[in-house]
């Protein structure tokens, strides 16, 4: 679990994804979720890419940061079988593109949309909808 690529230290009440390749949703929508209930502000110090970029379904943009070092990673959803091979699932990229903003997803559709190339997102793009951190 790449989870410990992000760190919460408590006394600045703040979530800093210092880098993460993603992995599994479930624990993403988890930690997310607890981010989201506790108030903590989220600063993008790094990649954030697959699962990570979920945070922007589920933080307040307003609690959301990026610094110049932030790059946003976005593909399709896929899953393993049992022999280990990759499959893609076309109906959870439609799901997990409509939970994002509709800037951000207006960004990927204009790109071809969630395939299985990696979209990055950073630079003066990624601050057009997001606030550089302070």
């Amino acid at each position: 679990m790449m989870l410990c690529a992000l760190v919460s230290p408590a006394a600045q009440a703040e979530v800093r994804i210092l880098g993460s390749r993603g992995g599994q949703v479930g624990p993403f929508l988890d930690l997310f979720e607890k981010v989201r209930a506790s108030g903590e502000r989220v600063v993008i110090d790094g990649p954030c890419l697959s699962a990570c970029t979920l945070v922007l379904s589920m933080v307040p943009r307003e609690r959301i940061c990026v610094t110049r070092r932030a790059v946003l990673g976005f593909h399709a959803a896929r899953s393993k079988d049992r022999r280990g091979r990759m499959y893609a699932e076309p109906e959870a990229s439609a799901l997990v593109l409509q939970t994002y903003p509709s800037g951000v997803r207006s960004w990927i559709k204009q790109r071809g949309g969630l395939t299985s190339h990696l979209l990055l997102l950073r630079g003066r793009e990624l601050a057009a909808f997001y606030p550089t951190c302070r």
